[in-house]
């Protein structure tokens, strides 16, 4: 059975890209582009691994991250946050609401599909 990824991101662009590489890699893939929806669909989805934009509209990844490392039901499943914003500080804060990976954008598919790997 193919291991299910959410992808989480406002940007059609790299929505569509995430999710193309992770089906052509095999992968069971529930793409969200509104924030606001993550929680829900997490629970209905129940995805081996979140991938998380942190600057969304509506709502901060940050946000989520924390909401999903606190409910009993969704706190094991690992986050791989990826962010635009990458400042001095910021792996460290992301990490620290509770995601086990960290990508700045631009991606480049090798690193992220090492790193999509590494956390399932």
């Amino acid at each position: 059975m193919a291991k299910r990824i959410m992808v989480v991101e406002d940007n059609d662009l790299n929505r569509k890209l995430f999710c193309d590489l992770l089906r052509a890699n095999g992968f069971e893939v529930e793409p969200v582009a509104d924030g606001r929806e993550v929680i829900e669909k997490t629970r209905l989805f129940m995805p081996h691994l979140v991938i998380m934009d942190i600057q969304l509209p509506e709502i901060s990844g940050l946000d989520l991250i924390v909401a999903i490392k606190a409910d009993d039901e969704l706190k094991s499943i690992p986050i791989l946050a990826v962010t635009a914003y990458a400042g001095k500080g910021d792996e460290e804060s992301i990490r620290d609401a509770g995601a086990e990976g960290y990508l700045a954008k631009p991606v480049s598919i090798g690193p992220f599909m090492v790193a999509v790997n590494k956390l399932l």
